[in-house]
């Protein structure tokens, strides 16, 4: 039997209270958080919501349930802007809007959507039982964000006037597409997030905007059509995740760009290319930065002297080592290394 819950309201805590309500369970609120930590009998893992100013908040979902969730988002006055982020098994959407020839559809891991209630028209998502979900979802409150932006809203272009300034959903959105690795792992950093007091609320509230914003510029692109060659295949993804497991496991050895491409099965134009979309990056200069992070890393945390570390991070050069490093920090590695040193003695 299937559990189905219509959640209502534009505020985290209404939501979490809808869906505690709904299943029969207890949550808890520290500060501006919110969470429903499943009892055994429903299953596993935790819903979790956190509200930030100017109606912007998150909700997220980290659950393997032991029923099928149906969770409708019922239609409100203001009707908010989700965007939705799917980072594990597939999940179900559906919405009844009348001028697509789909109204349920598969969303797939790396998938995200954004969408938002019409006047007529609603949407839902439906989480499997027996299936790892975790989804991230981001809700605006077009009404109260509308505050933050009127500063610049004369200088708004068209495509995002169209989403931001609908602020009672006349128009109803609905926009699917793949999302890049850099919003996994924004998403990842916003969820391992252990830091105290206010600035854990002023970290967790930067990597919202940060995912807000590189979302609101592709789904620009893509209403201006511009974006389509941009887009990557979800196979193409896997292949790059792949290309950067092994770039990371095997720092220690000089990595061939062809080589690499041939061992995930890619074209070098087509990793070089995916590499460029996602990190903004060649694969190169990627793998360089690799290095120098667990240069600095084993600087900090190791017994090796410097030559050591060098050898370690696949660069066959100290002065080379010592030259990137300086690029990169700011300061060389021997009086970084004496820096910290100076710092542990203290």
């Amino acid at each position: 039997m299937n559990v189905n819950c219509i959640i209502s309201g534009n505020t985290t805590q209404a939501l979490i209270e809808n869906l505690a309500k709904c299943l029969d369970v207890t949550y808890t609120q520290e500060n501006n958080e919110f969470c429903i930590d499943l009892p055994e009998h429903l299953g596993s893992g935790y819903f979790r919501g956190v509200q930030f100013l100017h109606g912007v908040s998150v909700l997220e979902f980290d659950v393997l349930i032991k029923k099928a969730l149906h969770i409708s988002f019922k239609k409100e006055t203001i009707n908010p802007l989700r965007l939705l982020f799917n980072s594990d098994s597939s999940i179900r959407h559906k919405t009844d809007m009348i001028d697509i020839s789909n109204p349920a559809s598969s969303v797939s891991k790396l998938q995200r959507l954004i969408f938002s209630n019409g006047v007529s028209t609603t949407h839902s998502v439906r989480i499997d039982k027996n299936k790892s979900s975790n989804v991230f979802i981001i809700s605006i409150d077009r009404k109260q964000f509308e505050e933050k932006i009127d500063t610049f809203s004369e200088n708004i272009s068209e495509e995002l006037a169209l989403i931001f300034k609908d602020v009672n959903g006349v128009n109803p959105i609905l926009n699917q597409d793949y999302f890049p690795l850099d919003v996994s792992k924004t998403i990842e950093e916003f969820k391992s997030c252990d830091l105290d007091e206010f600035m854990k609320p002023i970290f967790l509230e930067g990597k919202t905007y940060e995912i807000i914003t590189q979302q609101m510029q592709q789904f620009s692109n893509t209403l201006k059509g511009k974006n389509a060659k941009k887009i990557l295949r979800k196979a193409t993804i896997s292949k790059i995740q792949k290309a950067v497991a092994i770039v990371q496991e095997e720092l220690e050895v000089r990595i061939n760009v062809n080589t690499l491409a041939k061992r995930v099965g890619l074209n070098p134009n087509t990793l070089q290319s995916g590499f460029k979309t996602i990190f903004k990056t060649s694969v190169n200069e990627f793998i360089k930065d690799k290095r120098l992070e667990l240069g600095k890393t084993l600087l900090e945390t190791s017994d090796l002297n410097i030559t050591e570390i060098t050898y370690k991070i696949g660069i066959n050069s100290r002065s080379y080592f010592s030259k990137l490093f300086k690029e990169k920090y700011g300061i060389a590695p021997k009086d970084y290394l004496n820096q910290i040193r100076d710092d542990k003695s203290a």
